[in-house]
């Protein structure tokens, strides 16, 4: 098992479940409180106009919700961008769950995801199969959906080279999944990640 799959050490856990995400209203919500009482997929996406991450989450979109709710299961988005954006991005890739906004990154370092570049997936590495567009495309993509339609968010998306990654929490204070992402397009797969969740999907 590779760092990037390594869960959390028990202290930086609980350190990260002490910090704080803000909901779409913008106000405070402690991060061990999302999944106090439910198995969660928590998945930490890159700044709100990124273009691979809004293809990632449109996979994520399509999960059924009867079947996440068989398995017991929610998806919660966290992003690193400011909450003004959080609507916005709903809007955007249709996803229904939860979203938060992480600024600081101080959620994110304790977790590990302290990578930050802008590089693609290796030259030889299989492009994740969420990956349908070229670069190019993907930076038209991301500037389209990004400050084009939305204006009033340049400068409240996030950090651009900030990854993000993949984990499974709860129910209360565990961590039983993660997965770090170490280039722009490295989400673990939809599929891959609602196996690991024990979410069936048809």
């Amino acid at each position: 098992m590779s760092l990037r799959d390594t869960l959390p050490e028990r202290s930086a856990l609980e350190a990260a479940l002490e910090l704080e995400v803000a909901d779409a209203s913008g106000a405070n919500v402690k991060f061990g409180s999302i999944f106090a009482e439910q198995k969660t997929v928590v998945v930490f996406i890159r700044h709100f106009f990124c273009g691979s991450c809004q293809s990632y989450v449109q996979h994520l979109a399509s999960v059924p919700d009867a079947a996440l709710e068989s398995a017991g299961t929610k998806i919660v988005l966290i992003g690193c961008g400011q909450w003004q954006a959080l609507k916005y991005y709903a809007e955007t890739t249709g996803f229904r769950g939860a979203i938060y906004a992480e600024s600081t990154l101080q959620l994110y370092r304790a977790l590990g995801m302290d990578l930050q570049n802008t590089a693609l997936t290796p030259s030889g590495q299989k492009k994740a199969n969420y990956v349908t567009r070229g670069l190019l495309s993907n930076v038209w993509h991301s500037i389209k959906t990004g400050p084009i339609k939305a204006p009033s968010l340049i400068g409240k998306q996030g950090n651009a080279s900030q990854l993000g990654g993949d984990f499974i929490f709860g129910p209360g204070d565990q961590c039983t999944f993660a997965h770090r992402m170490q280039h722009t397009e490295d989400h673990i797969e939809a599929a891959d990640l609602m196996k690991a969740a024990g979410v069936t999907l048809t």
